[in-house]
């Protein structure tokens, strides 16, 4: 009965308290990193005019000023606060930061204003510097200018930098994966497209139903190979065009070719790089199963371990020299392999460097390829 009594004054006293387990302190750092956060999210496609705009209320709301004010070189390009009548000078008060680099604070009379009333009587202006290149200028307006304020419109500018700095390397990211996918489809194998008609071909007499089907399947493999979109696409999607794939290879190898596939539900909506199961597969059947004397078996998996998704990819072929394919990996062979190297340096681009592909191989031991994806990443999204 003691112990019941003490449970119970604990439950009640943990009721009354509850809102004292989070301090002030707490408080004020999640309403910061909130404020933050909101604010990166329009800064994601770097300064421009429409995100700075959308941004500002919330650089005010970090500042905790009466006024906030972003000028680039063109002019303003984002005001928010009261009063409003200041707007149209802040592109002359940012000049001479957006010239030198350097921070500097306008007191009550070099800040022009006529209403008595005016809250923004001083500013504080501070460059955002990316590399050695001032590409802005925040202005905190405010009936003081404290060093508090100072200091904290600088940091404030500096955030902003890097939130410009992480939109470039997000739009270099894209570049290179846009010309690593172009190299990717300009390899597309001529002798698989050669190979893929002259079976179709093979067909058209003895079983045109079966050319017809053939052809089909072949338009949508090229139309999705070598369409212009994204660099993304679901795992579902990927895997549908390795199917056509291998429907066409079948049609050539007939029953040297055996396939199977162990897919978990559960990834299919998991977002992969567009082309990244395909080349691997084309590999497995033309370096490790073209060869071989009575084919092979190929075994395509796809499973579901927590927070990513493992695909791999394995045959039972010739296998190959295992220094071969670090040459492949490091970038440093031409040829038919390229593929293999495009795919991982694009896995790497895209989620680091500890997603590339894993290559288990010894000549005579067939080839095992294995890469995970995570199946939540920052910026990746399938395109339609």
């Amino acid at each position: 009965m003691v112990l019941l009594y003490a449970l119970v004054r604990l439950v009640r006293h943990g009721r009354q308290s509850s809102q004292g387990f989070v301090s002030e302190v707490d408080q004020a750092t999640h309403a910061t990193l909130h404020t933050a956060s909101m604010a990166a999210r329009h800064l994601q496609d770097g300064l421009t005019a429409d995100g700075t705009a959308k941004a500002a209320k919330h650089l005010r709301q970090l500042l905790g000023s009466s006024a906030v004010a972003v000028c680039d070189s063109s002019g303003l390009l984002a005001w928010d606060g009261a009063p409003e009548h200041h707007a149209a000078d802040a592109p002359g008060h940012a000049e001479e930061v957006l010239r030198t680099g350097r921070t500097i604070v306008l007191r009550a009379g070099q800040v022009q204003c006529a209403d008595p009333d005016c809250p923004a009587r001083t500013v504080v202006i501070a460059p955002v510097v990316t590399g050695d290149r001032v590409v802005a200028a925040i202005a905190a307006y405010g009936p003081h200018a404290s060093a508090g304020l100072a200091r904290a419109t600088e940091e404030v500018a500096g955030w902003m930098a890097t939130q410009a700095e992480l939109s470039d390397l997000g739009h270099q990211r894209t570049r290179t994966m846009e010309a690593e996918l172009r190299a990717l489809r300009a390899q597309i194998s001529p002798h698989f497209i050669y190979n893929s008609l002259a079976a179709i071909a093979s067909f058209v007499r003895t079983d045109p139903e079966r050319a017809r089907e053939l052809l089909l399947e072949f338009a949508d493999f090229t139309r999705y190979a070598l369409r212009r979109g994204g660099a993304f696409t679901t795992l579902a999607e990927e895997l549908r065009n390795v199917e056509r794939y291998l429907v066409l290879e079948q049609a050539r190898f007939g029953d040297r070719l055996r396939i199977s596939l162990l897919i978990a539900p559960e990834v299919l909506p998991v977002t992969v790089p567009y082309l990244a199961i395909q080349p691997l597969v084309e590999n497995a059947v033309r370096h490790g199963l073209a060869t071989k004397e009575g084919g092979g078996h190929v075994t395509i998996t796809a499973q579901d371990e927590g927070a990513e998704a493992v695909i791999t990819i394995e045959d039972d072929g010739v296998g190959s020299d295992p220094q071969a394919i670090r040459t492949v990996l490091d970038g440093r062979a031409d040829g038919d392999n390229v593929g293999l190297g495009n795919v991982d340096a694009r896995l790497r681009q895209v989620y680091g460097d500890d997603f590339g592909l894993v290559v288990e191989t010894a000549p005579g031991a067939g080839t095992k390829v294995t890469f995970r994806v995570p199946k939540y990443a920052p910026g990746v999204h399938p395109t339609p």
